[in-house]
């Protein structure tokens, strides 16, 4: 069953669109229906359950909360705008189940809304999803378009909408509207800091290695691009560990141990890795649903000294590297094209654990190391179409009882054996060690 969910009287307006928006509609504006692909998606179970009346409400409020979920994209010109409704509707996607079957048909449903493509510039950027169970409202869905969302915002709104559900107070939080965020862009300030994190990241691309894995450069893309996880119980637990004994963020710990090992697998004295940034942690974004996360370039130059010194150095590169991970996205793209011979920096990582803390994903049982390390496995879920400009995807993030490690990568350079080694050498580098630490 489908249904929409209408709202009106909101906040309305026109304006250039963010640095944000732009980039993700450049991306996927000649991808038909591979758009799919992009769409930011999550959900939660709703405990106690609500009527069917009380959740369009939720939904409703989200809708008047956050401006993003009502912005449609367009062209003028030359420049894209971004037109924020006053009043529209969204699509609701319901099944009904028996008491025992929520979390299974949710599961279900899910994966239905996000195989669903948006058109950026005439329909609205959400959709949303219900399991209902006796007459009441059991799970909620949220289906975003990326123009709208990144998942750090959507981190942000299943929090709102779980504080919502249990009629919970609203925390208290600065949330920039996407008109804001673009005038703030535009002004004096914004182009500044767009000149400077340019800037910054042209100096690393004159400076880093022409190819991390030289043996294989210049080679054609292959057909399919495979996805390999790995699923360690001992890198949960062995992150903490190294972390408070060198004194840095965990994930210094495993962009270090992610340089060293594709350093071991291509033989280039230094790293260089494309981090997504979430950028909340600039003034008026911590509560922000926005497309605001952007990458930032990290150049870490090799060096023999031993892990510990490595992930030190990592923690420096990385604040360098979030410091300058906000930017006019296109603009950056004609200054690179512009280099006769930039780095390679087609390498990116992506650190997304604590992204669903509803979900409440438990941590690794206390247990010896070497006993968790024997509980590693790894899988091959799926291959993807060829990814433009891309040599490897790796992404961090969290798994009941465990961390997981998916990396998805060109098989022209990285062939399966590759992969292989370098998920368990990052494993090794950290694991070994957390275990010297006893």
């Amino acid at each position: 069953m489908e249904s929409k969910i209408a709202f009106g009287g909101a906040r309305s307006g026109t304006g250039p669109a963010t640095w944000g928006q732009s980039a993700i509609w450049d991306v996927v504006r000649n991808l038909g229906d591979d758009t799919a692909r992009y769409n930011v998606g999550g959900g939660l179970p709703i405990d106690p359950p609500l009527p069917p009346g009380h959740l369009a409400g939720l939904v409703r409020t989200l809708l008047l909360r956050h401006d993003s979920l009502r912005t449609t994209l367009r062209r003028d010109g030359e420049r894209l705008e971004q037109v924020v409704a006053a009043a529209g509707a969204v699509p609701l996607h319901a099944r009904e189940c028996g008491p025992d079957d929520v979390v299974e048909t949710a599961y279900a449903l899910y994966p239905e809304l996000q195989a669903l493509p948006f058109d950026a510039e005439r329909e609205l950027p959400v959709r949303v999803g219900v399991v209902t169970s006796g007459g009441l409202v059991r799970y909620l869905i949220l289906s975003l378009s990326h123009t709208a969302s990144d998942g750090w915002g959507l981190r942000n709104l299943l929090v709102v909408a779980a504080a919502l559900a249990g009629g919970r107070p609203l925390a208290a939080g600065e949330r920039l509207q996407p008109l804001e965020e673009a005038a703030l862009q535009t002004s004096p300030q914004g182009r500044r800091r767009d000149a400077a994190a340019r800037r910054a990241w042209l100096d690393r691309l004159r400076r880093g290695p022409a190819s991390q894995f030289p043996a294989r450069a210049g080679r054609p893309p292959a057909a399919a691009f495979p996805n390999a996880v790995l699923n360690s119980p001992a890198l949960g637990l062995a992150l903490d560990r190294v972390a408070a004994d060198i004194e840095v963020h965990q994930s210094a710990v495993l962009l270090a141990a992610a340089a060293g090992a594709a350093g071991a697998l291509g033989g280039a004295p230094d790293a260089v890795f494309q981090v997504v940034v979430n950028n909340r942690f600039r003034p008026g974004m911590a509560g922000a649903v926005n497309t605001i996360a952007q990458e930032g370039l990290l150049l870490l130059p090799g060096s023999a000294a031993g892990f510990p010194d490595l992930v030190r150095r990592t923690f420096g590169a990385a604040l360098s590297a979030q410091r300058h991970a906000y930017y006019d996205k296109l603009a950056l793209a004609r200054d690179i094209a512009g280099l006769d011979a930039p780095a390679d920096h087609s390498c990116f990582v992506n650190d997304v654990r604590g992204l669903m803390p509803i979900l409440g994903y438990a941590r690794p049982a206390a247990e010896p190391l070497a006993a968790a390390r024997e509980r590693t496995t790894l899988s091959w879920p799926v291959e993807h179409a060829p990814r433009r400009d891309t040599t490897f995807a790796l992404d961090i993030q969290d798994a009941p009882g465990s961390l997981e490690l998916a990396l998805t990568a060109d098989a022209a350079v990285l062939p399966r054996p590759d992969m292989e080694r370098f998920l368990y050498g990052i494993e090794d580098l950290i694991v070994s060690h957390a275990l010297a630490l006893v």
